[in-house]
């Protein structure tokens, strides 16, 4: 994994734990990668689920597109994730 990637994932993360869809979305797309962390389908799909849920086309599409690739577990764990992640969101602002 290349310093940058991780670098990336790094302020991704924190801008993702802020409510920004744009941050959430390409946290998704590392995730989903394995660019910067190992790959994870299901935190992928968490992070894009978030900014989908904000209106983030390229989330919306990358969202149907993972969970094609997800099993029905996996889907059920990355809901579960969302929620956790999102509660966390909200109580921080």
């Amino acid at each position: 994994m290349p310093e940058d990637d991780a670098e990336a994932v790094k302020w991704y993360g924190k801008a993702a734990e802020q409510g920004n869809a744009g941050a959430q979305c390409l946290l998704g797309v590392m995730y989903a990668n394995g660019e910067g962390v190992l790959e994870d389908y299901v935190r992928a799909y968490s992070w894009y689920n978030l900014a989908a849920a904000q209106g983030t086309k390229p989330a919306i599409e990358n969202k149907d597109n993972l969970r094609k690739r997800m099993t029905a577990e996996q889907i059920a764990e990355a809901q579960k994730l969302s929620a956790e992640l999102f509660e966390r969101i909200n109580q921080s602002e």
